[in-house]
Order: structure tokens, then sequence, then C-alpha cells
């Protein structure tokens, strides 16, 4: 039974951003064991390599390319998605203050606007914190897709040439 379900983990930030350093730790571990597995099979090739060194040293570079185009379009389609959600929202809470500004203008007695000011000061600040927060963890799962394809080379790299 889960706690809870995925979406709300991947909607709060304080959630998003140690998954993003443990999956970026992750990567960088099986980055290093197939570093060190491909210089020592490099160091070992010599100056003519084995067809199958070959294959694995063309594959490094193909791997490369691949995850980070790959990369590359998993951030810019994301970035779309992120303009239109923080483009939307701002412009809410323009709207927000607009409407707020023409009740405290058209509040008939002072004590009612220095009530209404209040309110409305305090629903953009709560509002500003809630934007805040939206875009902190629009941030780190940005950073999550970007992050994929990379991860799943190296980790799968590392898997494969530890056999």
């Amino acid at each position: 039974m889960k706690s809870r379900p995925a979406r709300y983990a991947a909607a709060n930030p304080f959630i998003v951003w140690p998954q993003l350093v443990l999956k970026t730790n992750e990567m960088l571990v099986a980055s290093a064991q197939v570093i060190n597995h491909r210089t020592n099979r490099i160091a070992m090739a010599g100056v003519i390599p084995s067809a199958r060194d070959q294959r694995e040293f063309t594959l490094m570079g193909q791997e490369k390319f691949e995850a980070a185009s790959e990369s590359a379009q998993a951030i810019a389609g994301r970035l779309v998605i992120m303009q239109t959600q923080l483009g939307a929202l701002a412009f809410r809470q323009m709207l927000n203050g607009v409407n707020g500004m023409f009740a405290m203008v058209t509040s008939p007695a002072a004590a009612f606007s220095a009530k209404g000011q209040a309110k409305i000061l305090q629903s953009m600040m709560s509002n500003s914190a809630n934007l805040a927060s939206q875009l902190s963890g629009s941030v780190a799962r940005l950073a999550h897709h970007g992050l994929r394809p990379i991860h799943s080379r190296a980790t799968g790299n590392a898997k494969r040439l530890l056999k």
C-alpha cells in the first residue's frame, strides 16, 4: 500500500530535489565505473584494437552524442510546458492583484479600505510563495528530464561492462 500517490511526490519540491541529488549521484558513480573500465580497455587494446574493442570505442562516442541529443530534446520540451504554465500563473497573479486594487479603490470607507489592503497583500504574498514553490519544483523536474537519458546510459553501461 502506497502512502502517497506518485504525482504528489513529483509535485513537492522538498521531495523532487533530494530525488534529483540521488539520481545524479547514481549517475556519477556509474560514470566513474564506465570511465575506469573503458580507459583500461583503451590502454590494453594497444595500437591495433580488436574488432570488439573498435565496436566499444565507436559506441562510446555514439552514446554520448545520442544521450546529449535526447537530453536537449527533453529539456526543450519541458521548457515549452514550463513557459506556458508560468505564463498562466503570472497572468492569474496579475489579475488577482488588479481585482484587489479595484476592490480597494471602490471601497466606500477608509476602514474597509485598510482591511481590503491587508487582505490583498496577504493574498498576493501567499500566491507569491506558491508560485516560488511551483517554480522550484518545475526546475527540479526540468533537471530530471534532462538527466534521464544520461543516467540511463551511464547506469546501463556500468551494468553491461561489469559482466
